[in-house]
């Protein structure tokens, strides 16, 4: 009897599987990614730039993530800008980078990329929810008050869907996008708060003014109306603004 193992047939899955982590495999694309987190749209020359990259190259690589679905472009005028796809490949993005990280974070090789690293890990953007250790205090607060459940998964509660209508808040439950999702902070390795009202709470603390972006990337900051406000809606305890701005994204 032929023993002999059988020709594996096609897996076409595998195959897109393999050709979205060779896509993702190279250090500009990757970098385009991670800059493109912050949720907002970029031109190919920002991101060249950004990079260290020639703008022919740029346009090459964004080509490829545009082809593969990762990300959309926009036309005004002479100006192309692209941004993430969506909320899913924010997230395939965030994954991935909090599975490439060492286990003990690396020492920081300058004093900007301290200030910057410092920042980000504070607070930030992640595609269009809070991330970094205050938006793991925020889901946490949520959390002890009841108005959020991790055991199961993320899920508000009656008193969390309270709690946004209360603010004035409103909720997306069109079910286009989850209404709430865990995702991994990829510094705090821990879930903060995503999906729809992830997103509906990011935009409505900018927008209140109790967080302002800080710097040119994706940091963001608690403001001083933001202090008061946080331990009024949460009962958190928050430092007052950071005294300068990072240099970099």
């Amino acid at each position: 009897m032929d023993r002999s193992p059988r020709p594996r047939p096609h897996d076409s899955t595998a195959a897109r599987l393999a050709a979205l982590a060779a896509l993702l495999a190279d250090e500009t694309r990757a970098s385009f990614c991670l800059a493109l987190l912050d949720g907002r749209a970029w031109t190919a020359g920002e991101l060249a730039r950004y990079a260290g990259v020639a703008p022919s190259t740029a346009s090459e690589h964004l080509g490829r993530l545009v082809t593969a679905g990762l990300l959309a472009e926009e036309r005004q005028g002479r100006h192309r800008y692209v941004r993430l796809a969506d909320e899913r490949a924010a997230h395939l993005v965030e994954e991935l980078a909090s599975q490439a990280l060492p286990g003990e974070p690396e020492a920081p090789r300058s004093l900007r990329a301290a200030s910057v690293g410092s920042a980000l890990a504070r607070g930030r953007t992640c595609y269009d929810h809070l991330a970094g250790r205050l938006g793991i205090r925020i889901a946490e607060a949520m959390t002890v008050r009841g108005l959020l459940r991790q055991d199961t998964g993320f899920a508000l509660t009656e008193a969390g869907l309270e709690w946004f209508d209360t603010l004035g808040i409103p909720l997306d439950r069109s079910g286009r996008r989850p209404l709430v999702r865990g995702c991994l902070d990829w510094t705090e390795r821990r879930p903060h708060l995503a999906g729809a009202a992830g997103a509906a709470l990011c935009a409505h603390v900018l927008e209140a003014g109790w967080c302002e972006r800080f710097g040119s990337g994706r940091a963001v900051r608690v403001t001083s109306a933001g202090v008061v406000a946080l331990s009024e809606v949460l009962g958190l305890v928050m430092d007052g603004p950071a005294p300068s701005s990072p240099s970099g994204d």
